[in-house]
């Protein structure tokens, strides 16, 4: 049984009686097994699975626990477990709620067509771009903060001027998710917070809550909102690290003060790591205030080498030397990591370790589900599934030459109209009799424009030689509509009327695939993926990147074929998709990619003064104590070897550093 196998500490934490328990569980020390204890607890009590309630930070990693815990419980897949994203659709969904969840950057463009068609031409203020917008817009969500303009002026007075507009564009950006039945992942939590408060039955007797220190106010009103008396939290207020997307370690610091009666339980022995790497993560965290007090114990002892640290004139030689050390380890490429502060350092570490002919990983890149012929094949499949799916079609129609996606969004619009609220009916069965494109009224004040002086002519798409009924169609009078948009309309128009005709979900993925539409958008990758520097296609990389798109459709059939429906299969891949596997290779990880793993051997590269702690970046989060609780949780990834390391210059960009504080913290001597 799971329980026998905790030590007492662990035992302690997973057997508390039912309230409110915080588990501090530092890095190590083993709180995966003290969660699946904790349901194993629960379950010999007579708790139903029903009943328990599991939010992870990666859908990963509950199912890791529900599969360890099913190895003793038959009915332990009964759990309701996932991150607060995956939970809160499932549960919206089994209430018969009809929504369509998109990705942040699907929604983006959504924002963007709304962003597009104003103005802030008459603003002395210089205005946040419209993916910076969305960002703050999603940060201000999950602050649970109740007033925007507020909230902005806040954090950057000079803004106050653009607030007017930002918040026209915020509430029509609201009304088309509504009026679509849109929802992103801060909709999501927010909406099932409402469907609680309302007093929807709520089956939980206990919520089990991973990395609990990683919490935004969002997530914590929706724990507040569903728990019923019993909370088990476990995380580590020195691996908050996430302050940046909004997260409040006060959440975790304030829990005895929220909760009376709550007992505090604390992990001390960690099996990770040598007592040397650990000597020096404490000896920096130590200075942080100590929220809760805890002494970690090692239990693997001394390791038979200490951690090294190695200096460099200049950060090319750092990262050379890097590939070279790695190279002569005796250890597996994917027992390996190099760490580092932001993405920049990565480039040079990556070339250097592949002029080596050493592979590498890079979690944090382009993952499989955000190349764009994957994301156009999603695109597409939805948009046959739901053609209430505006984001699909928006996205779909930015590969048409001309057709960007303020345009789209117009066309869109126009098509709902024709087809009496069915995109799909708009195209093959339009009510021409219908009026699109008509003027809008202008609001200087919230940056609008009136678009539709003037209708189009569809003269201009003569020479395409398109059948009458589709000239027809209201939508080629769209003014700025091009030629080359309007062939690629046609396109789709065919596509859609044979499609139609296919029920089954493989053979609606073949015929997908097989459609001039889709051959059109694959075959532009393709060319902007072999041009040389005179902008020349070569064959060869041409037939390499369209081999390259083609493994990676097979591989997304594969995947398809695991689901009854597409609809199943596509709301799968939007949940799960950051969670693709990588290829095996020496891993080149972000510190807050790098959470939650481990490995034999870790390198921390560029620590020095700006770079590690990086002043920056750390001044709009959570300051240099934010940054220390960054080194912690690099350092202790490593299990059995760390190597800090650092350069006095960067000749690229022609700056001089100093060693980090944190090496002197960590009682280092550094010579310079």
């Amino acid at each position: 049984m799971p329980l026998t196998k905790l030590n007492q500490e662990q035992l302690s934490s997973a057997t508390a009686p039912l309230g409110y328990n915080l588990v501090i569980a530092s890095a190590g020390t083993g709180k995966t097994s003290t969660i699946v204890g904790r349901i194993a607890h629960l379950l010999n009590s007579g708790i139903k699975p029903e009943e328990i309630l599991l939010l992870t930070f990666t859908n990963k990693a509950s199912e890791e626990m529900i599969k360890r815990a099913s190895v003793f419980f038959d009915n332990a897949n009964k759990i309701a477990a996932g991150t607060f994203h995956s939970v809160c659709y499932k549960w919206l969904r089994r209430l018969n709620k009809n929504i369509t969840l998109k990705s942040p950057t699907d929604l983006k463009i959504l924002f963007k067509s709304i962003y597009d068609k104003r103005s802030f031409h008459h603003l002395a203020t210089t205005p946040y771009q419209s993916s910076y917008l969305y960002d703050l817009y999603s940060l201000f969500l999950n602050s649970d903060a109740s007033n925007f303009r507020e909230w902005l002026i806040q954090k950057n007075p000079p803004q106050e001027e653009c607030v007017l507009i930002y918040e026209g564009i915020i509430e029509e950006y609201e009304e088309k998710k509504s009026q679509y039945n849109l929802v992103d992942f801060n909709s999501l939590i927010k909406m099932m917070i409402d469907q609680l408060q309302q007093g929807i039955p709520n089956p939980y007797k206990e919520i089990l809550v991973d990395e609990y220190q990683d919490t935004n106010p969002l997530q914590n009103k929706f724990i507040n909102s569903v728990q019923r008396g019993s909370l088990f939290c476990v995380g580590d207020y020195d691996q908050s690290i996430y302050a940046f997307n909004g997260a409040d370690i006060s959440i975790i610091s304030s829990f005895q003060d929220r909760y009376p009666n709550a007992n505090v339980y604390t992990l001390t022995k960690n099996y990770r790591s040598y007592a040397q790497i650990l000597d020096i993560a404490n000896k920096v965290i130590q200075n942080n205030p100590r929220i809760y007090p805890k002494t970690l114990e090692v239990v693997r002892g001394k390791a038979p080498q200490n951690p090294k640290v190695l200096g460099y004139s200049d950060t090319t030689s750092q990262y050379k030397d890097i590939a070279h050390l790695i190279a002569q380890l005796p250890v597996a490429y994917e027992e390996i990591a190099v760490l580092f502060r932001n993405n920049s350092s990565a480039d040079s570490i990556e070339a250097y370790l592949r002029e080596l002919n050493i592979p590498t990983q890079r979690k944090g890149g382009i993952s499989f589900f955000d190349t764009k012929e994957i994301k156009i094949t999603l695109d597409l499949l939805t948009f046959i599934t739901n053609p209430h799916d505006v984001m699909s079609f928006i996205h779909i129609f930015e590969y048409a030459r001309g057709v960007g996606s303020a345009i789209a969004h117009d066309i869109y619009e126009a098509l709902k109209i024709l087809g009496d609220n069915d995109a799909i009916k708009g195209f093959l069965a339009p009510n021409n009799k219908k009026h699109v494109f008509q003027n809008r009224q202008k609001a200087t004040q919230l940056g609008l424009f009136d678009d539709f002086m003037v209708l189009g002519s569809v003269s201009k798409f003569r020479d395409l030689h398109l059948p009458e009924e589709f000239l027809k169609n209201p939508i080629l009078k769209h003014p700025k509509l091009t030629k080359e948009g309007g062939a690629f309309l046609y396109d789709f128009y065919l596509f859609l009327k044979h499609i139609r005709n296919f029920k089954n979900p493989s053979s609606i993925f073949d015929e997908t695939i097989k459609s001039n539409v889709f051959n059109h958008i694959i075959d532009n990758l393709c060319i902007a993926r072999s041009k040389n520097k005179l902008s020349q296609v070569n064959k060869e990389k041409y037939d390499q990147a369209k081999s390259k798109i083609l493994n990676k459709l097979a591989i997304l059939k594969n995947l398809l074929r695991n689901y009854a429906s597409l609809e199943s299969f596509l709301n799968a891949m939007i949940l799960g998709s950051n969670e693709f596997t990588p290829s095996k290779g020496v891993n080149l990880l972000t510190v807050h990619a790098s959470k939650g793993l481990e490995f034999k051997e870790v390198f921390v590269v560029d620590l020095m003064q700006k770079r590690f702690p990086n002043e920056k970046l750390s001044a709009s989060a959570g300051g240099i104590e934010e940054e220390r609780r960054l080194f912690y949780v690099a350092t202790t990834r490593a299990k059995d070897m760390l190597y800090l390391t650092f350069a006095k210059r960067d000749n690229i960009k022609n700056i001089d550093y100093q060693p980090s504080m944190f090496l002197k913290e960590a009682g280092f001597k550094i010579k310079i």
